[in-house]
């Protein structure tokens, strides 16, 4: 059984991405869930966010027409299964792109290539930036922040879109490294204000057994710990670093095209540098 997710949904996700291959000739080598799935608080009626990491043959990769990176398949029964090809991915990992790092970290693994996506993540390492990934969170907690101000009585699910952010804000500046998908592991570590840290787990305990419109009542120590965050992060500013050199993905991108596509002889005049 994948955690979190029972094993008839996993034979259906699998043959899901099975349709997709054949249908858009590609090979997946990743699949995961995101949102609130993989981020570890979801309601009985969450939708399925399934996330693909795909790569195509290697003649596609060398046409002069550029073709479409994205694979966006329409949401059906609660599944909203997209993807990105391999190239569009290593070119947002340069930029250290939170999303796909989220995806490299879901606690929910459908599919997995072990080599390749470990080479990937072992990759991340080095390109992840802080400053970016702080930003990219500040900028989360505020627009949760902002939705939720226009619209409290929307449902539980509005606190996590900020705690989340604001919690992966202190993580990266205890410098622990790259953001742990799961909010369950940043509590874990960061919360140690026992009535914090009660209130959480209630309002996850809520999250989890109510459906995700559903209000729930002020919790003083979480608009407390909110507000507060809100106030000192709003003042804090990272200057992002120069940019990484992309040799090294682009020799990544080249074992990826020869570990997924071997047979190929196209490749022999790519050698990895």
């Amino acid at each position: 059984m994948t955690l979190g997710v029972d094993e008839q949904t996993r034979s259906l996700v699998l043959s899901r991405l099975k349709t997709l291959e054949e249908k858009h000739e590609v090979r997946i080598i990743y699949a995961c869930e995101s949102g609130s799935r993989g981020w570890g608080f979801p309601s009985p009626d969450s939708d399925y966010d399934v996330r693909l990491l795909y790569v195509r043959t290697p003649e596609w990769y060398l046409s002069i027409h550029r073709g479409r990176d994205v694979i966006e398949e329409p949401i059906v029964d609660d599944f909203d299964i997209n993807g990105w090809d391999i190239r569009k991915a290593l070119g947002l990992l340069h930029k250290s792109n939170p999303a796909l790092l989220e995806w490299l970290g879901s606690p929910i693994v459908y599919l997995e290539d072990k080599n390749m996506v470990n080479a990937i993540r072992t990759a991340s390492k080095d390109f992840w930036s802080p400053a970016t990934c702080f930003l990219y969170y500040r900028n989360k907690a505020r627009d949760g922040l902002k939705e939720f101000l226009n619209c409290r009585e929307a449902g539980i699910k509005k606190f996590f879109y900020i705690l989340r952010p604001l919690l992966a804000i202190q993580w990266i500046e205890r410098g622990l490294g790259i953001v742990p998908t799961d909010f369950n592991i940043l509590v874990r570590h960061l919360v140690e204000n026992p009535v914090l840290q009660t209130d959480i787990q209630t309002l996850l305990h809520l999250k989890r057994h109510h459906r995700e419109v559903e209000a729930t009542p002020p919790m003083e120590s979480i608009d407390s710990f909110i507000k507060s965050e809100m106030s000192r992060v709003g003042e804090v500013y990272k200057a992002k670093p120069g940019p990484l050199p992309i040799e090294p993905l682009d020799a990544l991108f080249r074992q990826l095209l020869k570990e997924c596509w071997d047979r190929s002889s196209i490749l022999n005049h790519f050698p990895a540098r």
